[in-house]
């Protein structure tokens, strides 16, 4: 009711807006009734406007045509005399070359005749420019006669200056010492005009007879033209350069490279000459008589390199370069780097210096040599043979390396040589050849790599032997510490070690031997260098030791197992310390594993594998053993518990036992332990349980086990010592309370159940610690 009081004045306020409204709407609907009208208006006005502009546009259009006409009355005189002007100069300037056409034709038929080859040789190329502006009027019978006189002055100048250059240096008969080089020098400058052809003959005939005289000196049954007098070829050749340098050195143009031609032409003729000796005498080829040569050979070609560009080899004239080329000579290169004694294996992966710039004549000559270079592998064969037999006698002589945190475990010393043999054949033959040759030595490196691997490695791993000592129950419970030894001695096992570092060795060398020789071979022949296959048996042989490693400790240890299951554990009165087998086990795995360890010290990751193996071999022997203890009173089952606690402990502990420094065992390597060990850990709980209600220790073992299988439950009940009426009744129980498998698993025996996290086993077992110490 309060809220009604102003409802009066609410009521007038909202009719005064509604007033004011209509008078807005009013107002609005009044001025929109004159829009029509101005709309109209506007569009008049604005169609109005569009013509004016369009006569405006039409009147500018119409002066700008009569402009545009008055502009070309003005200038069509103008471009008449532009194009008469352009014309007259035209014919002027014809008129001049034809002139000069005419009277350089007339001079260069008199000069020809005269052989005045030095004004010739600048006038013929004038009278050719001159010629070529004529081209497009070669239809005017003048024009076309000039042009016909002037082939036929370059065809008499070419034949003229051949028959000069015969008439010099004649093809048979001595040369002439003292020939006109004048009227040669300028006869050349005149060729380089005329046909290249013309210079191509000049030049092939002048080195023809320049080299005629090496071809009857060193002809095939002469004594000289053997391999063992190679270096007086290339001593021949360098007084013969000596000699035109001195006597024709400025007779020919200095673009032509006659030095060099020269010298390649004589590499053609003396690889072709080498090839046919060495055919005719290939028995008389020997090593030591073929590298010879090869050095010899290879050394003068890294002499043309620093003396010559190559220029003449690609046939592009005039190609200077700006600094002399680096030898690339192999023997000069690595000459103190093939060493034996002054390099190391560790080269093969050291960052080898920038190469020099590729060698342009590298195997103009030593390419006759490639046919021949079986001889050389072949020797190395032989080499390598034998280099592997004084391995095997002297390995045999010294006997395996001394034990010791130094000397023990440490790579063969015979590994080292052989691969610094082998990168010096690497490096000696990819320089003779990076074919084929490359390719056999590449064999013959497989096939040493594997009689090492056989013959050094794994021929000389220490034999298992068939007889085995074992601890009885007596020594056990005596607890005599040191009664039985380990099966291979301190020495085998750093033999062994020795070994798998050896191997480890040549298994990453062989590696990288590989690559280098990918690097060194034609890449058309890459895919055929493969040493997998050999690194594959160096890796069997690591596997190998790292067994006889595994075997040798897990048979020590043996004995102490199989007194455990022959131990009377029904009979156990009280738990004590840890059982003698424990201390057994333990004692074998301090000698052992100290030993190995520090042999293996470079290749921590393989002593990781044989920790890891050893516990997976080890884990389920113990399991096995603890099944045939049956059967066990409760006592028994604590004490075995206790035990099993010990060598859990000392499983973990295993990578540094011993050790006075103590790292952190591999997570790997103790979720391993930590599994294995706490199944056992579980059975013998399984065991002290009672087994009254029955339907209770069922679901207990499922519970805890987390194994489907019936035989495991039977052997439990076994080590409990369960009547077989009894087990009977069990074992139906069992397989009644068995979760029923998830759909789309095949039904097996062994079933996955959730077990309890070690963090909750650990406790337990400190819980059952506690106990037996309070029992105590």
């Amino acid at each position: 009711m309060v809220s009604l009081a102003n409802i009066d004045d609410v009521v007038n306020k909202i009719r005064l807006k509604i007033r004011r409204l209509d008078d807005n709407i009013r107002t609005v609907v009044r001025g929109q009734t004159n829009v029509g009208q101005d709309g109209r208006q506007a569009l008049e006005e604005a169609q109005n406007a569009i013509q004016q502009l369009f006569g405006k546009i039409k009147d500018i259009k119409d002066k700008a045509e009569k402009s545009e006409q008055m502009v070309k009355e003005i200038t069509r005189d103008i471009k008449q005399l532009d194009h008469a002007k352009r014309h007259l100069t035209t014919s002027i300037t014809t008129l001049n070359h034809l002139h000069m056409l005419a009277g350089g034709v007339d001079s260069l038929e008199a000069m020809t005749r005269k052989r005045q080859y030095g004004e010739v040789a600048n006038l013929l190329q004038g009278v050719v420019n001159v010629l070529e502006h004529f081209h497009k009027y070669m239809g005017i019978p003048q024009i076309r006669q000039l042009s016909e006189r002037v082939k036929a002055a370059q065809s008499e100048l070419g034949t003229q200056i051949l028959a000069d250059f015969e008439e010099a240096f004649p093809s048979q008969g001595s040369k002439r010492s003292g020939g006109p080089s004048n009227v040669l020098r300028d006869a050349c400058l005149v060729a380089n005009v005329l046909d290249p052809r013309i210079r191509q003959e000049i030049i092939k005939k002048f080195i023809r007879q320049h080299l005629s005289e090496y071809l009857v000196l060193f002809q095939e049954n002469q004594d000289v033209a053997w391999l063992d007098k190679i270096d007086r070829r290339y001593a021949w050749l360098k007084r013969q350069l000596v000699d035109y340098e001195e006597k024709y050195g400025h007779m020919f143009p200095e673009e032509w490279c006659m030095t060099e031609r020269i010298a390649v032409e004589f590499c053609h003729i003396t690889r072709v000459e080498l090839a046919k000796v060495m055919r005719t005498r290939a028995k008389e080829i020997e090593v030591k008589l073929l590298l010879f040569a090869i050095q010899r050979t290879t050394n003068f070609e890294g002499l043309l390199a620093k003396r010559f560009t190559g220029c003449t080899l690609t046939d592009v004239p005039g190609k200077k370069a700006d600094s002399p080329l680096q030898s690339t000579n192999p023997f000069l290169e690595d000459e103190a780097a093939d060493d034996p004694g002054s390099e190391k294996e560790e080269d093969l992966d050291r960052p080898r210096k920038p190469k020099a710039p590729d060698n342009p004549f590298h195997g103009i000559v030593s390419k006759c040599f490639e046919p021949h270079l079986y001889v050389y592998i072949e020797s190395q064969d032989r080499n390598l043979g034998e280099l592997i037999d004084r391995f095997v006698a002297d390995l045999r002589a010294q006997g395996p390396p001394k034990a010791g945190p130094e000397e023990g475990g440490a790579v063969l010393p015979s590994c080292a040589d052989l691969f610094v043999y082998y990168k010096k054949c690497m490096v000696q033959c990819s320089q003779l050849s990076t074919g084929e040759p490359m390719i056999a030595l590449s064999t013959i490196f497989q096939k040493y790599l594997r009689e090492y691997a056989w013959k050094i490695l794994s021929g000389n791993l220490p034999k298992t032997s068939s007889s085995s000592g074992g601890l009885t129950i007596s020594s056990l419970l005596k607890e005599k510490e040191g009664s039985e030894a380990a099966k291979f001695t301190v020495d085998e096992l750093c033999l062994i070690c020795s070994i798998l570092s050896t191997a480890e060795y040549c298994l990453a060398t062989t590696q990288q031997l590989e690559e280098k020789l990918k690097e060194k071979v034609d890449k058309v022949l890459v895919e055929r260098i493969n040493l997998t296959g050999e690194m594959d048996t160096f890796s069997t042989v690591i596997s190998n030791s790292i067994q006889l490693l595994v075997q040798d400790l897990d048979a020590a240890c043996d004995p102490a197992l199989t007194a455990m299951s022959k131990m009377p554990w029904q009979s156990v009165e009280h738990v004590g310390d840890q059982s003698p087998y424990v201390t057994s086990v333990i004692m074998h795995i301090k000698q052992n594993v100290p030993i190995i360890r520090d042999n293996l010290a470079s290749t921590r990751k393989y002593f990781t594998q044989f920790c890891i193996k050893f516990t997976n071999s080890f884990i389920p022997k113990f399991i096995n053993h603890l099944f045939r203890c049956k059967p066990i009173s409760m006592v028994g089952a604590e004490q075995l518990l206790l035990d099993t606690h010990s060598l859990k402990t000392v499983l973990l502990d295993l990578p540094s036992i011993g050790s006075q420094v103590h790292r952190k065992a591999p997570a790997s390597y103790t979720k391993i332990v930590v599994k294995g060990m706490t199944r056992a850990e579980m059975i013998l709980k399984v065991v002290m349980a009672p087994h009254e209600p029955a339907v209770v220790f069922v679901d207990n073992y499922i519970k805890l086990l987390a194994d489907g299988n019936p035989e495991t439950f039977q052997k439990i009940l076994d080590m409990k010592g369960l009547k077989r009426s009894e087990q009977s009744n069990m074992l139906d129980l069992f397989r009644q309370r068995l979760p029923t498998p998830p759909s789309g698993s095949d039904g097996g025996p062994s079933l996955s159940f959730s077990a309890p996290t070690p963090e909750q086993e650990s406790s337990r077992i400190r819980r059952l610690e506690k106990l037996i110490k309070k029992r105590l």
